[in-house]
C-alpha cells in the first residue's frame, strides 16, 4: 500500500463562520505545500459557540454551509483530500430542530465521498463542576461509516466517540486501516485521558488514529485541550502538537504497519460469542 503524507490542523476556531474559514484556510495551504495529499481538521470546523440562540442564528445546512462549501473548493483548487472533521449543520430531520455534529470526506476535486454524524453526544458532569449537555441540541447519528480512499478505509469517529471501543472494533473489521478522531476535548478529560484513549483504539484495532483537535481558549468562553496526535497500529505515538495553539502536524504513513500490527495479535479475528454476566 502507497505510504501517506497526512496534516492534522490544530485551531481554535472562531464563532463566525467567516472568521472560520479564515482561520482554517492558511494552515491547509500550509499542510498542501508541505506534500500532504490527505487533511483533517477538528471537530466543530466552520464555528464554535456554546450559547444555543447564538449557534442557531448561524445554522444552516450542509449544502448552504459557506465554510463546507469554502473548504470544498479549496480542496479541488489544491488537489487534496479533506476531512472536515466536523461542521455544525441543520441535521435534516423533521420536527428536530437539533443539529447534526457532522464529519465530510471531501476529495480532490471536491466532491464530497462521506459523511458521518457523530453517534454518541457528551452529556457529562465533570469532576471540576463543567457541564455538557450536547444531546440537548445535536441530534445523534445511527450508523458507522468506513469511507474507501486512494489509500485504504478511513474509519468517521468524533470526540466522544473515542471512549466507545466498540465502534472502532466495527471500524476496523469493516475495513478501516485508519481511524479519524476530530475533537474538541474539554481541559480536564484531555489531561487526563486523550492520549490514553487514543493509544488503547490504536492498539485495539491495529490502526492508525488521526486525532486532529480544538485548542486553548476559544471566543465563546471555553477551553480545549489540543495536543493533536497521530497514533501508529501498534501503539506508539507518531507525531504531536505539545501545545494548545493554532498549528499544522505532517507525519508519513505507511501502512505496512497495520499488516505487522494485526499479523503479530490477530484479536480482530479472536471474536467468541459469550453468555452475559448473571
Amino acid at each position: 500500500m502507497t505510504p501517506l503524507p497526512v496534516a492534522l490542523i490544530q485551531t481554535r476556531t472562531p464563532t463566525a463562520p467567516a472568521a472560520a474559514f479564515a482561520h482554517v484556510e492558511p494552515l491547509i495551504r500550509e499542510a498542501a505545500a508541505a506534500g500532504a495529499k490527505l487533511i483533517l481538521t477538528p471537530e466543530a470546523t466552520n464555528f464554535l459557540i456554546q450559547d444555543r440562540a447564538a449557534r442557531d442564528a448561524v445554522l444552516t445546512t450542509e449544502d448552504r454551509d459557506t465554510v463546507v462549501g469554502s473548504l470544498r473548493a479549496l480542496a479541488g483548487e489544491l488537489g487534496v483530500w479533506l476531512l472536515i472533521g466536523s461542521a455544525i449543520v441543520r441535521s435534516g430531520h423533521e420536527g428536530d430542530d437539533r443539529a447534526a455534529n457532522r464529519s465530510l470526506l471531501i476529495d480532490d476535486t471536491g466532491a464530497v465521498i462521506a459523511t458521518y454524524d457523530k453517534l454518541h453526544v457528551y452529556d457529562v458532569d465533570l469532576p471540576t463542576g463543567e457541564r455538557w449537555r450536547e444531546s440537548a441540541s445535536v441530534r445523534p447519528g445511527d450508523g458507522a461509516v468506513v469511507a474507501e480512499t486512494p489509500w485504504g478505509g478511513l474509519g468517521l469517529t468524533i470526540c466522544y466517540d473515542i471512549r466507545f471501543p466498540q465502534l472502532h472494533r466495527a471500524l476496523a473489521k469493516a475495513g478501516a486501516v485508519m481511524i479519524a478522531v476530530p475533537a474538541a476535548f474539554t481541559v480536564p478529560t484531555g489531561e487526563a485521558h486523550w492520549e490514553t484513549l487514543l493509544r488503547a483504539r490504536a492498539i485495539e484495532t491495529g490502526c492508525y488514529i488521526l486525532a486532529p483537535a480544538q485548542a486553548g481558549l476559544h471566543e465563546d468562553g471555553r477551553r480545549t485541550w489540543g495536543r493533536s496526535t497521530i497514533v501508529a497500529p501498534w501503539g506508539e505515538v507518531v507525531a504531536r502538537l505539545d501545545h494548545d495553539e493554532p498549528g499544522v502536524l505532517l507525519a508519513t504513513l505507511d501502512f505496512d504497519a497495520v499488516t505487522r500490527a494485526r499479523s503479530a495479535v490477530p484479536q480482530l479475528t479472536h471474536d467468541r460469542e459469550f453468555a452475559g454476566p448473571q
